[in-house]
């Protein structure tokens, strides 16, 4: 049996690892090269990203099992692996990422639902939510507050010159963070606000979460698009050793 999984993710590579040390053949597909930079080396990848077209084109080529562990965000990316494996037949299993959401925090339904809260919230505010959405905060009186952190790419930090974000505001950096960086910066740039994604374990929410505490500055968590139906990395690696075996 040779499995397919589709990564990109923290998970993505912990499943990858427990794969190569239960000595089962799969490759693991990731959208840029930067994406195989943070994969062990030794492994079978596949680097690019795909139409839905393409996605069942590489499902044909031998695999007996797709598993999407890619970002809880990327919703149209898991409709299209679905989709792609039901094309080609082949069996789909997706790996959940446990929410840790809680009721005392700030809550956006979106990215624009965040941008409008938080013009109307005093004081400098700290993006953890990533360079593809920064759009939703570029305007007036709210870019001069935002601090966008992001990967040390140059294209994340083009779009956040492009948008008009201060150069002065704009932190490069490759986490994961602990609470203590996490607290660090909140106190360095005077953070008020701390935007996060209900990212989970994997994610850092935690160290988001208890370093919001700990600096006293509120936490505003954009909400997951969707609940999805899946399995958790323990369930996921039970189904591949029972696949395995039979």
């Amino acid at each position: 049996m040779k499995v397919l999984l589709f990564g990109g993710t923290s998970e993505g590579r912990e499943l990858a690892l427990w794969l190569r040390s239960r000595g089962i053949p799969f490759t693991v597909s990731v959208a840029t090269e930067y994406g195989e930079t943070l994969l062990p080396e030794g492994m079978d990848v596949h680097v690019g990203r795909m139409d839905q077209g393409e996605m069942a084109a590489l499902m044909g080529t031998g695999y007996a099992l797709v598993v999407d562990a890619t970002h809880p965000y990327a919703v149209a990316v898991t409709e299209n692996i679905r989709a792609a494996a039901e094309a080609a037949r082949c069996p789909y299993l997706r790996l959940l990422r446990r929410s840790d959401g809680e009721d005392s925090y700030l809550k956006a339904a979106d990215m624009a639902a965040a941008a409008d809260m938080l013009a109307e919230l005093p004081g400098n505010i700290l993006l953890t939510t990533g360079s593809k959405e920064l759009h939703h905060f570029a305007r007036p009186g709210l870019t001069e507050r935002c601090f966008p952190r992001v990967l040390p790419m140059r294209d994340s930090l083009d779009r956040c010159l492009e948008l008009g974000f201060p150069h002065k505001n704009i932190i490069c950096m490759q986490g994961p963070f602990t609470r203590e960086m996490n607290v660090a910066t909140v106190r360095q740039y005077g953070i008020r606000v701390m935007v996060t994604k209900d990212t989970g374990s994997y994610g850092g929410f935690r160290e988001k979460a208890d370093a919001a505490a700990e600096a006293g500055c509120a936490l505003l968590v954009v909400e997951r698009p969707s609940r999805e139906e899946g399995l958790s990395m323990d369930e996921i690696q039970q189904e591949i050793l029972r696949r395995a075996r039979a």
